[in-house]
């Protein structure tokens, strides 16, 4: 049976799943790190770890979870992505996959450990929308940039997860985005909103697109791409 990866409107700023013929998508935010507590700038830095609170944060996510046919999970490469998803690995039974980079934070170069009051003015960001895609800290990445690799990969789901209801690990700018691309947003014109460290973001498919046909709903254009 043939599968597919799609791209579909949704219910913006509340929950995601990308689904296939064969199986689902459940996005999770790591845990509350340290460095969250200290409210510094994070993105790819390789030093935040889970506190007491983000191990619990972890532990209910897998209970929420827990009552899904999970396969597989696959989680961002930054330490606390794999410590959060060790937890929800271990608690549900189920192997972590993969540490993928392409599931990472935006890079916020040399913003990175500075306080993050200190990247307001750099971020693109402002009262919850995207200001400026193209605007990056020095050396980081801007919203364009973070946009087109963590939609790349969700394109690219069929054939990582074979079909299997999956769990990728991630990070607060990585789901905003693939909210975005769910309801057809693009990087210029697409919402930031919370969400919490923990937090297990699903949505339920409401159709699958056909190989190649294109529609419209609510002005947005939505369209799929075949697994090989």
């Amino acid at each position: 049976m043939s599968q597919a990866c799609v791209r579909f409107g949704g219910d913006a700023g509340v929950v995601l799943e990308l689904e296939t013929s064969a199986g689902r998508v459940w996005l999770v935010r790591h845990g509350e790190s340290d460095w969250n507590v200290r409210h510094l700038a994070q993105g790819q830095a390789p030093g935040p770890t889970l506190t007491d609170r983000g191990v619990a944060q972890c532990t209910r996510a897998a209970r929420v979870l827990a009552g899904q046919s999970i396969e597989a999970i696959l989680s961002s490469d930054l330490t606390r992505a794999r410590q959060s998803a060790r937890i929800l690995g271990e608690a549900l039974d189920v192997p972590v996959a993969t540490f993928e980079p392409a599931l990472r934070e935006r890079s916020l170069g040399r913003a990175e450990g500075r306080p993050a009051q200190c990247l307001l003015e750099h971020s693109g960001i402002r009262d919850g929308r995207v200001e400026d895609p193209d605007r990056a800290p020095v050396g980081g990445e801007t919203i364009r940039q973070l946009y087109e690799r963590a939609t790349a990969f969700a394109e690219s789901l069929c054939p990582s997860v074979g079909g299997a209801d999956a769990v990728l690990v991630t990070h607060g700018g990585v789901i905003r985005v693939l909210l975005a691309w769910a309801e057809g947003s693009g990087p210029a014109d697409m919402a930031w909103p919370p969400i919490a460290n923990g937090a297990v973001v699903p949505l339920a498919m409401p159709r699958l697109i056909v190989a190649g046909a294109s529609t419209t709903t609510g002005g947005a254009s939505e369209r799929s791409t075949r697994c090989r």
